[in-house]
């Protein structure tokens, strides 16, 4: 009777085994495709310059760097506070001058003597100049900064792509090597 059971308990594991091993033929294997296909467009970098130029920070809002804009607006209105402010001083300087060079002496200056007036507006003219240069400086960094970085984005930095130093003994002195390897997963 055991035997019986024990025969049938065999046919019956064999059985199945063999009904779950069985697969489809109709099946079809399809690869999964792990490279990405990313759209570059090429007008990418000249629509984040261009905005840029529009409106200082427009181009930064457009690649959604957001936390560039107060940096732009921060150096381009720290240069055009100087700017404004050595202008100011500059024409306040050369009006006391003219002034006394027309004989009439006025408040704000009058401790002042005509070297120290001809000094002032010679300082206050050049810093005015520099500030000048810096915010025309700044803008442009602004459309650069812009444009190199929409050209950026659009490069392939994923972990299929890598390069990593390696540490390997060498097989005759047993010394350690080291290199570089350029690792690209597929």
């Amino acid at each position: 009777m055991h035997k019986i059971i024990f025969i049938g308990l065999f046919l019956f594991i064999i059985g199945n085994t063999t009904v779950f091993a069985q697969t489809e033929t109709n099946a079809v294997l399809v690869a999964k495709d792990t490279l990405k296909s990313n759209d570059i467009d090429p007008l990418t970098p000249a629509k984040a310059a261009f905005y840029s130029a529009v409106l200082p920070g427009l181009g930064q809002a457009y690649n959604k760097k957001y936390w560039k804009i107060p940096l732009v607006y921060g150096a381009i209105g720290t240069s055009l506070y100087f700017y404004i402010d050595s202008n100011k001083k500059y024409h306040q300087y050369r009006d006391a001058y003219k002034s006394r060079l027309e004989g009439y002496v006025t408040d704000d200056l009058a401790f002042l003597d005509n070297n120290r007036l001809i000094a002032g507006q010679k300082f206050y003219q050049r810093n005015r100049d520099l500030s000048a240069l810096f915010v025309v400086a700044f803008y442009a960094l602004n459309i650069i900064d812009a444009n190199v970085d929409a050209a950026l984005i659009q490069f392939n930095v994923d972990e299929n792509l890598s390069i990593r130093p390696v540490l390997y003994p060498n097989d005759v002195t047993l010394k350690t090597n080291v290199g570089l390897t350029f690792n690209y997963n597929f």
